[in-house]
């Protein structure tokens, strides 16, 4: 079984791209990248998941509402704002939405059902929307966010090293581990620190993904579901619920 993150650029830039696959019993990292298009996205996928995978897509792959604000939206909104983590509204109007609605279809062609239910552990082609901000804050059990998309370059840079280094001390201990010896040191110059960025997001994708895969919703919280959209978040909801 692999394990697929997609840090999707929603409009025009590139997309992190990470694979983790089942070996024995812990993850591995396979491979890292960033494509741009979104063809190359999907030629990535068929490339790596040729198999049961289940792939974890950064974006909006579900939107049923012409405006507004979707339900997973407001939930995220209303169990994580207080730690920075709400997620941006996704209706059709957006600029976004074409992209990230042909994506999830895309993956549905390719046998990729959505799973916002899941019996743990059985292999297939899967696919879940998942959302990096929140499953950090049940991850790694922090107090708000890290905050290294935005403000200044040194401020991101730190930030981006912290996500680092809770991803390269936290999940080798993690259930399931991800035996996870190596990451690429934070750069310096901003366009290498968000090519950085866009794959440490899509290891964090993959992650939730096998996290999915491995306790379902014993261990996952739902936010949403298979028709108004949904976000698999790890763990439970914040200050309370199932740990991960």
């Amino acid at each position: 079984m692999r394990f697929l993150g997609v840090d999707l650029g929603w409009r025009t830039g590139p997309s992190g791209l990470c694979c983790l696959a089942w070996q024995g019993n812990a993850l591995e990292l396979v491979v890292l990248d960033r494509r741009l298009e979104l063809e190359a996205v999907l030629a990535w996928v068929d490339e790596w998941a040729l198999g049961p995978a289940m792939v974890a897509v950064d974006a909006p792959t579900l939107i049923p509402n012409p405006t507004g604000m979707r339900l997973p939206d407001r939930l995220t909104h209303r169990y994580f704002g207080a730690y920075h983590a709400g997620c941006y509204p996704a209706n059709l109007g957006r600029p976004f939405a074409a992209r990230t609605v042909a994506l999830g279809r895309s993956l549905e062609e390719r046998g990729f059902e959505h799973a916002p239910q899941i019996v743990p552990q059985q292999p297939g082609r899967y696919q879940i929307e998942v959302f990096p901000h929140p499953a950090q804050i049940n991850l790694f059990g922090l107090e708000r966010i890290l905050k290294y998309k935005k403000g200044p370059l040194a401020a991101r840079r730190r930030e981006l090293n912290r996500l680092r280094d809770l991803l390269l001390e936290q999940l080798p201990h993690a259930q399931p581990p991800l035996n996870l010896e190596y990451l690429d040191p934070v750069p310096v110059p901003g366009a290498a620190l968000k090519a950085l960025e866009d794959q440490l997001d899509a290891v964090v994708c993959a992650y939730v993904a096998a996290h999915w895969w491995y306790w379902g919703q014993a261990r996952n919280l739902v936010l949403g579901d298979r028709e108004t959209g949904y976000i698999v978040i790890p763990g439970g909801y914040p200050g309370g619920g199932t740990p991960v």
